[in-house]
C-alpha cells in the first residue's frame, strides 16, 4: 500500500511539474491576484513615494517577505521596469508565470542554484538596463522572515535604495502549516499596502556594518509588517523561532 502511495505521488508530482500545468496555475493565479487587487479597497502607505522614484528614472531594490509576495506584482504591473528573482523550483516558476503576466521580468536562481547567473542578471539590470530588481530576502524556503545580506550588497554596490514592501488583509486565508505563513487573501474585502522610506547602504560599508544594517533592514520590513496586520485587526505574523529554524533543519538534513 504504501509504495502504491510513493508512486502515485511521483506521478503527481510529475504532473504538477510540467511545464503545461505549470503555465495552467500561473494563468489561474494571475487572475485571481488581479480580482483581489481590483476588488480590494486599499489603504496605501509609502506607494506613491516609490513611484516618485521611477518618475525620477531611479531604479531601485524592492523586498517583501514570501508570506506576502503573491499581491505584490500587483502594485508594479504597467508602472515600472522590474526584473525579479525567482527559484527554480516548481513553485518559482508558477510565481515566474504569475510575474510574467504582470509585465514584469524574471531572473531565476536563488543562494544555492545558479547564483553566480543570478546575482550577474540582477546587477546587469541595475547598472546596464536602468531596471529596478525584487528580492524576496526569506525565499525560497526561509526561515520565515529573516533577512539575508543579499539586498544590501547590491544596494551597496550600485549606490540604489532598498524599498520595503508589505501588505495585509482583512479577511484572508492563512496556510499554517507552510513554512511561510502564506497569506491567500479573499476578494471583496479592505487590504493595505505599506512602502518603507529609502533604505541605504554606504559603498565604503563593512562586513560589520554591513550585518548591522541587514538587522535594521529585517527589524523595519518586521514591524510594518506587524503594524499592516493589526491595521487589518489580525494577529501578525511572526518571524520564524529558533526552535522552528532547527527543526526545518533536521528535515531538511
Amino acid at each position: 500500500m504504501n509504495q502504491y502511495k510513493k508512486k502515485l505521488k511521483k506521478k503527481i508530482k510529475k504532473i504538477l511539474s510540467s511545464a503545461f500545468v505549470i503555465r495552467i496555475v500561473s494563468h489561474i493565479l494571475y487572475l485571481y491576484a488581479l480580482l483581489v487587487g481590483k476588488t480590494t479597497r486599499w489603504q496605501t502607505k509609502g506607494v506613491e513615494q516609490l513611484y516618485k522614484n521611477v518618475a525620477a528614472q531611479k531604479n531601485f531594490v524592492l523586498v517583501g517577505w514570501h508570506g506576502r509576495a503573491m499581491m505584490m506584482p500587483y502594485f508594479a504591473r504597467g508602472n515600472f521596469p522590474l526584473d525579479a528573482l525567482v527559484s527554480l523550483h516548481q513553485d518559482g516558476q508558477i510565481i515566474a508565470g504569475l510575474l510574467r503576466k504582470f509585465g514584469l521580468g524574471t531572473i531565476c536562481g536563488s543562494t544555492t542554484v545558479n547564483a553566480k547567473g543570478a546575482a550577474m542578471g540582477l546587477m546587469r539590470s541595475l547598472e546596464e538596463k536602468n531596471r529596478s530588481i525584487c528580492i524576496i530576502p526569506d525565499g525560497p524556503k526561509g526561515p520565515r522572515m529573516h533577512m539575508t545580506k543579499s539586498p544590501l550588497y547590491f544596494a551597496q554596490k550600485t549606490g540604489t535604495p532598498i524599498f520595503v514592501m508589505v501588505n495585509s488583509f482583512k479577511h484572508a486565508y492563512i496556510i499554517e502549516k507552510a513554512w511561510d505563513k502564506m497569506m491567500i487573501p479573499l476578494p471583496f474585502g479592505q487590504g493595505i499596502c505599506t512602502v518603507s522610506e529609502p533604505f541605504y547602504v554606504k559603498s565604503n560599508a563593512t562586513e560589520e556594518e554591513i550585518e548591522t544594517l541587514r538587522q535594521s533592514l529585517e527589524d523595519l520590513a518586521n514591524r510594518l509588517q506587524s503594524e499592516a496586520d493589526l491595521a487589518m485587526g489580525r494577529t501578525p505574523v511572526l518571524p520564524a523561532t529558533l526552535q522552528e529554524i532547527e527543526a526545518s533543519r533536521k528535515k531538511r538534513s
